[in-house]
């Protein structure tokens, strides 16, 4: 039974805190320290990067399949981006658990850079290649920060951001506008992702106690470098994992393409315009893909890309578009980082207090592959609660006369007043 994996290779202030008390919904506080645009950073370094990164990648696959039967697509990078931006802030066992599943080896003021380092390399891709429509190539990747009204973040915290990841901190009313601050949230990643992605956090999710969200958008838009001809796009066989068969359309070309087979499987790279981006199909041999899939992991792949040879190859290929969506809490929980999820979380190098955790971490990806190219986006956000521990609650039932009063109340005028002795009379 045939089915493809797809690996999308997409890849100032002076005081000690920084308060949001004189800005309103809306405003963007700026840290004193400028966006590094030419970051001092070993080829080491940003291979170490780069190589964590990609098994996170693989670590989070895992586990995402664990509860998964169908297609299954999401953007690596920006979690990683998301979640890199929030370890800036961690302290204790919370940011020892976080280096763990996040595979963050170097130093943080290294691994900060790092990542700075990789998204200006990223973002020098696809000069005068063309998109998948007639706007051109673009691979386009943006962080913000929301951060509540008249609260408190440390000025160092922020810099971090500003410094390496072009993130001001925009100011929201969580406390008094939670859905229309949500919304604010929504609509940003959606002009980042040329509306592929809508609706990231859902409906309840930002409430009053809601204090920090960090975002990432990632947008992909490409041709192939070699183009399928509609012509040859037909109705085939496709073998699902059950046995069964479904008709898809089918692409077909013949031409040459990066080609690798070994025990179990073929594999083969198609690149985009420009030759910076490629996609690499790695194709089970029929009856191994789970064998295949649980054996994958990043040092499987090295060798399956250094093993690649040019070779003139017959390719049938489905066209497909789809998306995918995460709340990450649970699996990244059950990655080993429970703590940051806690009401034990330190993220007290973001406000000097430990007063905030990780309520959840959402994603949503959209991917769709024709004959011209291939069209991405993905989003990740981390909300971050205010701890509040509720106490027993305070038992008050009205089943006795009452006085009541309706007042105003900012002034205190009393608009109406009453008693009930009887509420059937």
């Amino acid at each position: 039974m045939k089915k493809l994996i797809l690996s999308l290779m997409m890849m100032g202030v002076l005081l000690a805190t920084t308060s949001c008390s004189q800005m309103v919904s809306g405003d963007e506080l700026k840290s004193g320290k400028p966006y590094d645009t030419s970051p001092d950073v070993s080829a080491t370094d940003l291979e170490t990067l780069v190589n964590g990164n990609t098994d996170f990648a693989f670590d989070l696959y895992r586990q995402l399949n664990e509860k998964n039967d169908g297609n299954l697509f999401y953007s690596p990078y920006s979690l990683s981006l998301a979640l890199a931006m929030t370890y800036a802030g961690a302290e204790g066992e919370t940011e020892q658990q976080m280096a763990e599943v996040l595979h963050f080896i170097l130093e943080d003021e290294d691994l900060h850079a790092a990542f700075n380092k990789l998204a200006l390399e990223l973002a020098s891709r696809g000069e005068g290649a063309d998109g998948k429509d007639d706007e051109g190539f673009r691979l386009n990747i943006v962080n913000a920060i929301w951060g509540q009204q008249d609260y408190e973040f440390l000025s160092e915290f922020l810099d971090v951001l500003a410094k390496n990841y072009d993130a001001g901190l925009r100011i929201l009313d969580f406390i008094n506008k939670p859905e229309e601050s949500r919304i604010t949230i929504n609509d940003w990643v959606s002009d980042q992702t040329e509306g592929r992605i809508e609706d990231l956090i859902k409906e309840g999710v930002i409430n009053s106690l809601t204090r920090l969200v960090l975002t990432n958008s990632i947008y992909f838009n490409a041709a192939w470098k070699y183009p399928f001809d509609e012509e040859n796009t037909y109705d085939d066989t496709f073998y699902l994992l059950d046995g069964s068969e479904i008709t898809v359309e089918m692409m077909h070309q013949t031409e040459e393409f990066g080609y690798a087979e070994g025990d179990g499987y073929q594999a083969v790279e198609l690149k985009y315009d420009g030759d910076e981006l490629s996609m690499i199909i790695l194709l089970p041999e029929e009856g191994n893909f789970e064998a295949f899939e649980s054996a994958l992991d990043a040092q499987m792949l090295e060798g399956v890309i250094s093993g690649m040879e040019t070779a003139n190859v017959t390719l049938a290929m489905p066209k497909f578009e789809y998306d995918s969506e995460f709340s990450l809490k649970a699996a990244l929980e059950a990655m080993g980082m429970p703590v940051a999820f806690s009401m034990d979380a330190d993220f007290s190098g973001m406000t000097g207090n430990a007063d905030l955790f990780i309520k959840d971490v959402v994603h949503k990806a959209f991917v769709s592959v024709d004959e011209v190219g291939t069209e991405a986006a993905a989003a990740s956000a981390v909300i971050m609660e205010l701890k509040a521990v509720p106490g027993e609650p305070v038992e008050v039932t009205i089943d006795q006369p009452f006085i009541y009063l309706i007042q105003d109340i900012q002034t205190g005028a009393i608009l109406f007043i009453g008693s009930v002795v009887n509420p059937g009379a």
